[in-house]
């Protein structure tokens, strides 16, 4: 246990000296924002930190609470963005305003959500009115491009920025790490967030952001790789 974590700071580090400043967790991830909090000590102000409220939580006091408790496992004063994890039970509207709560109270910088097909972004919207959601997490790799049928789409339409997670899904595919991130963050409202449990995992992908696909390896990459028909559901882990 004390290597895998050893391993994780490591990792952490080593993504933050290479200019991955994007760090992604959530209250569901076991002990994850403690081990976060130890590897960012000192470096606060050069991150982009996002942690995720449990459906379950996501009531509008449940909702600040779980923020308060991350904010404490983390030992930061402010999350630069809160999502929800996914739709749960509890009213949108009671989420978003817990999320509101906490910007005004300087807790958090912004808010969003993950995993959120285009019915349920339609209803947030809705409830949260235009240029309040920041971003929409969702399943994204080669193997898996669900999204672009119709997220992606409405993420451009509405000026909310898409964020893959498991980028390399299984790790069921030879593309190597760099042309697969490259591939996937082609749209400039796209970002991802690979994860890494090794020092040279995250060295690797951090040199995705130095590679740029041409035109002909993209059609390359969509040829071998085809999104297929749209589903009914949005896939997600």
């Amino acid at each position: 246990m004390k290597s895998r974590i050893k391993g994780a700071v490591a990792a952490l580090r080593r993504g933050i000296e290479l200019g991955m400043t994007h760090i992604d967790t959530a209250e569901m991830y076991g002990d994850a924002e403690l081990v976060i909090a130890e590897a960012i000590a000192g470096q606060r102000d050069k991150l982009f930190l996002v942690s995720k409220v449990l459906p379950s939580n996501a009531s509008r006091r449940g909702t600040i609470a779980a923020c308060e408790r991350s904010l404490r496992r983390l030992k930061i004063d402010c999350l630069d963005c809160y999502l929800l994890h996914w739709r749960g039970s509890y009213p949108l509207a009671d989420t978003v305003a817990a999320f509101e709560e906490l910007k005004r109270a300087g807790k958090i910088r912004s808010w969003g959500v993950s995993n959120f097909d285009t019915d349920d972004l339609d209803e947030i919207l809705d409830v949260a009115g235009k240029g309040k959601i920041a971003c929409n997490q969702v399943l994204y790799h080669l193997n898996e491009r669900a999204i672009e049928h119709a997220v992606i789409p409405w993420c451009e339409r509405h000026g909310v920025a898409v964020v893959a997670y498991s980028p390399f899904g299984h790790n069921d595919f030879s593309t190597p790490r760099q042309v697969a991130l490259s591939f996937l963050v082609r749209e400039t409202i796209v970002f991802a967030i690979p994860k890494a449990a090794q020092a040279e995992h995250a060295a690797e992908n951090a040199a995705g952001g130095n590679l740029t696909l041409s035109d002909s390896e993209i059609a390359a990459l969509d040829a071998a790789f085809p999104r297929g028909p749209k589903r009914r559901g949005l896939p997600m882990l």
